[in-house]
């Protein structure tokens, strides 16, 4: 049985564990996972950005927050687009932490110091989604 379960695993063919519903958190890493990605590359100081961002912000220890991580890194391949994830966090929060939704998303862009125009470009997508201001947006309006 171990082995059955090693060979799928290897031929790709596993059962995966059902996704968790999306909630705020999930949707706040997942959209930090996805402007992470939307310069094509996924580095490590830009990791470790997001699990400082979800410990701090769900008061998690590094741990927890790796692990919400790899969740919403799942969750973010798996999503179809980021509207969902913006839809969920502008209908269940307040303008002002939407704003800080917006800077954390910045400070992941620059986690990597390789700011790119498509990063910008993807946040301001994000931002409106969100419904931030283009005069309010971390990275100046578009």
């Amino acid at each position: 049985m171990i082995w059955d379960h090693l060979l799928a695993r290897l031929r790709g063919t596993a059962d995966t564990e059902p996704l968790p519903e999306p909630d705020e958190k999930l949707a706040l890493g997942a959209l930090l996972v996805r402007v992470a990605k939307s310069d094509n590359s996924y580095h490590a100081l830009e990791i470790g950005e997001i699990d400082r961002i979800l410990s701090e912000t769900f008061g998690l220890n590094p741990i927890e927050a790796a692990k919400l991580r790899a969740t919403c890194e799942k969750l973010e391949s798996a999503a179809p687009g980021t509207p969902d994830f913006a839809l969920l966090i502008r209908e269940t929060v307040d303008y002002p932490h939407r704003l800080e939704v917006a800077h954390k998303l910045f400070q992941v862009i620059e986690a990597d110091g390789k700011h790119l125009p498509v990063e910008d470009e993807s946040l301001h997508e994000i931002e409106a989604m969100l419904g931030i201001k283009p005069e309010d947006s971390p990275a100046g309006p578009a």
